[in-house]
């Protein structure tokens, strides 16, 4: 099973992914408020890694009239494939569906990972980076819409009960 490429002094840390107007603009912000220097910066995005509290910490460029600004989703960065495929056992195990992705290219990193909602919609995923830097891609949308996995923007074929994250209906399925 691979191991992480980003190492941090913990055995796990919180992910909180932020859509904002202007990433550049509100870099400023977030360097004061963390105390610290960007990890990683692209063009509409940005990667804080903090220490103290343990943090991976994501500015997604919002596209004008898509989606929302705020947060996008949540998760639990671990250092081993083996600890994703733990906790998505665990999961399973109580009945929660999850939606599996390896070796995903997202963020400008490569990334094995599985994605669960919560009973309210909060999208969370469980991921290790297996990649730090990973080539170029097409651009997709930088921001995912908090309600692509309700039935309101599904095709009228898959608005019945969308009850876990849909590759169809659900793309990007993330920014970590």
């Amino acid at each position: 099973m691979p191991k992480s490429a980003i190492d941090f002094p913990t055995p796990t840390r919180i992910h909180v992914a932020v859509a904002v107007r202007d990433v550049d603009r509100s870099l400023a912000f977030y360097r004061t408020l963390f105390g610290c220097e960007p990890a990683k910066v692209r063009p509409g995005y940005a990667k804080f890694e903090v220490v103290d509290p343990p943090l991976n910490f994501t500015l997604n460029q919002a596209q004008e009239g898509i989606g929302h600004r705020g947060p996008q989703h949540l998760g639990i960065q671990v250092k081993h494939s083996d600890a994703v495929a733990e906790a998505q056992h665990r999961m399973e195990s109580a009945g929660i569906e999850t939606l599996v992705e390896t070796q995903t290219n997202c963020c400008h990193a490569i990334q094995d990972k599985f994605w669960a909602i919560d009973p309210d919609g909060h999208r969370w995923e469980v991921f290790v980076v297996t990649q730090a830097d990973a080539p170029a891609t097409e651009p997709v949308p930088s921001i995912v819409d908090p309600d692509c996995c309700a039935p309101s923007c599904c095709p009228d074929e898959q608005q019945a009960e969308v009850a876990k994250p849909e590759p169809d209906c659900c793309a990007p399925s993330c920014c970590a």
